[in-house]
């Protein structure tokens, strides 16, 4: 396996799909926390990263560990993924 994937990026706030490569040996809360802001500003501002947010795969539901690493999950090539705001009161772990 490479040391990246590539996988598509589900934006709801947005609407709007992006196809990102994010390495494989880094854990799933710095992947996350590098997409909100590469996100944020693709999106000149629009989209927050002051809220807490969450990574899930879209084809089957799966809400990821934020302590998971990548390569440890089921995250490969041409993986549909999404980022939810998380309401107050949601734990991950």
């Amino acid at each position: 396996m490479n040391n990246k994937v590539l996988i598509n990026l589900y934006i709801p706030n947005l609407d709007i799909y992006y196809d990102i490569y994010i390495p494989v040996n880094e854990y799933v809360w710095k992947v996350n926390a590098l997409i909100i802001k590469s996100v944020e500003d693709l999106s000149e501002g629009v989209f927050s990263s002051d809220k807490k947010y969450i990574l899930i795969n879209i084809e089957t539901g799966n809400i990821y560990n934020p302590n998971d690493i990548i390569i440890n999950t089921d995250i490969r090539n041409s993986t549909k993924l999404t980022i939810v705001e998380v309401k107050k009161g949601y734990s991950s772990v």
